[in-house]
């Protein structure tokens, strides 16, 4: 419940990241005004006595978020996607919290899978292994199928983690409402909107059969993909509270030393990993949004292998369009077009100069391709570009700022497996794949097909419809009503493509 009854939590939040030394990191990053740190200092220094004292070989905030639990870590990790709000600095030192927490007994997971799946552990599994992982709101065990001898993992919710994420919740709403109050000038970071997307992320992971369909979903998008696995999922052995999918045996992807001795090919292992990244993004418009070195394993033939499939991106067909040929403009180095893209997505307002804005963008991307082709980074050109569309007015879009987080993130472990790795030149031939087959005739009839499919569902209500709009258009002026005539018969025609061309459209596109 929000309200006043939170500002407790809020001093030992105030206590504890004022003793570890986070609180002044914190503040820098925001841009806090004057009073806001006064509130702030109110709140931390007089009861610093009270706050947790952390990890003192972690740096300042990563201690302090992690002192605080398991809300505060998945806090701190959702706002290390949004460096828009926290700034760079605070961005990256976020990226390195380690979401890991001492495991609960078993005998608690096994109590709650009899109780989610309603049936005994030993009927299930002939063997439920101590757990092999263990964060802020999961912990993950090793089981044996009884019926097949298959193993699979069991993922089971901590035992009253919905209760306390929902305290800290209200509690992060209260202080979101007080920086409203005492900071107006923050309000251009929309607190209130930041906690209700952590929010909402946090409610999909500790629901986990929105996890086990975001798995399934993955899986099938990327049956077909060489050299990638996704672990299959166990529908009826999975439920609100635990999750259930195969086993998957493989190197973690940090451990270098262990991936040399098994031989494996580093350079197409560090390829490959971007190029995946690249394809889900592009093709699908559905990706792994925290694919960091702890989410891969690397499988005895080289199958790259993905897990955790709690945060995952989503990105609409016409916004992958846009993204795909900013990418491609910059590959090509013609500024112009990259500069025409964002005006005609609308990303610029209208009222800026394309022309200075291409010249910003040549700045962008210069200094860059001027590098060695191995130090080319994709990730340091995105956060330039957010840097200069932030100064021609462009707002912001999250769907984008967790594409640029996801990809510092693979660019990262693309290096770590092969630091030599050219990324333009991974990248160029799947960009274009995407161009030819998404943007030119053959997509141009693509979409024509699609809407006429769309119209010819709404064929038999095109007349009334026709006929509504010129009604309304007669009671207005003259020059509205000559408008209206021109979008009714283009209603008109439109449905007369969508009855009488529909099918040969669509015969045309399967054709090509």
């Amino acid at each position: 419940m929000r309200g006043p009854h939170n500002i407790w939590r809020l001093i030992r939040t105030g206590a504890t990241l004022e003793r570890t030394g986070a609180m002044n990191v914190v503040l820098d990053a925001f841009r806090a005004p004057t009073s806001l740190r006064i509130a702030a200092k109110v709140l931390g220094v007089p009861f610093m006595w009270l706050g947790y004292k952390g990890d003192p070989m972690q740096p300042p905030a990563p201690r302090a978020l992690t002192a605080l639990g398991p809300a505060y870590i998945k806090f701190g990790q959702v706002l290390s996607t949004r460096p828009d709000v926290v700034g760079d600095e605070l961005a990256q030192q976020l990226r390195v919290l380690q979401d890991k927490l001492p495991p609960f007994p078993v005998a608690e997971a096994r109590a709650m899978v009899e109780s989610e799946l309603e049936i005994e552990v030993d009927s299930l599994f002939s063997s439920f292994s101590e757990p092999v992982a263990a964060a802020s709101i999961a912990q993950v065990h090793k089981a044996t199928l009884r019926d097949s001898g298959r193993d699979v993992a069991v993922k089971v919710l901590r035992p009253g983690i919905e209760k306390a994420f929902k305290k800290d919740v209200d509690a992060f709403y209260l202080a979101a409402h007080m920086v409203e109050l005492l900071a107006p000038s923050a309000r251009r970071l929309h607190p209130l909107e930041v906690i209700r997307h952590f929010e909402g992320v946090v409610l999909g992971e500790l629901d986990l059969r929105m996890e086990t369909s975001s798995a399934a979903e993955f899986a099938a998008n990327t049956a077909n993909d060489p050299a990638f696995r996704v672990p299959q999922v166990e529908w009826f052995l999975s439920s609100r509270r635990v999750m259930t999918l195969d086993w998957a045996e493989g190197i973690p992807a940090n451990d270098i030393p262990a991936i040399i001795a098994a031989g494996h090919d580093r350079k197409a292992l560090g390829e490959n990993v971007l190029r995946l990244f690249l394809n889900h993004a592009l093709r699908d418009g559905f990706f792994h949004a925290d694919m960091h070195q702890g989410n891969l394993k690397i499988a005895a033939n080289g199958d790259i292998i993905a897990l955790d499939f709690g945060i995952m991106g989503r990105l609409d067909e016409y916004t992958r369009r846009v993204y795909a040929e900013i990418l491609f403009g910059f590959i090509r180095k013609d500024y112009r077009r990259v500069a025409e893209v964002h005006f005609e997505a609308g990303y610029v307002p209208a009222d800026k100069d394309i022309d200075e804005f291409a010249r910003a963008l040549r700045s962008v991307g210069e200094p860059i391709f001027g590098m060695d082709a191995t130090r080319i980074s994709m990730a340091r050109l995105l956060t330039y570009l957010f840097e200069v569309t932030e100064r021609f007015g462009m707002e912001t879009r999250t769907e984008l700022i967790l594409l640029q987080r996801t990809m510092v993130v693979v660019e990262g472990v693309s290096r770590s497996l092969y630091p030599q790795i050219n990324i333009w030149e991974v990248a160029q031939p799947i960009v274009e794949d995407y161009i030819k087959e998404n943007i030119g005739p053959k997509a141009l009839l693509r979409d024509l097909t699609r809407t006429a499919r769309v119209l010819g569902r709404f064929g038999p209500k095109l007349p009334q419809i026709a006929e509504a709009a010129l009604m309304r258009q007669s009671e207005q002026p003259v020059p509205q009503r000559h408008r209206g005539g021109w979008e009714s018969a283009g209603l008109i025609a439109l449905g007369a493509l969508a009855a009488g061309g529909g099918f040969w459209l669509a015969q045309l596109v399967q054709a090509m």
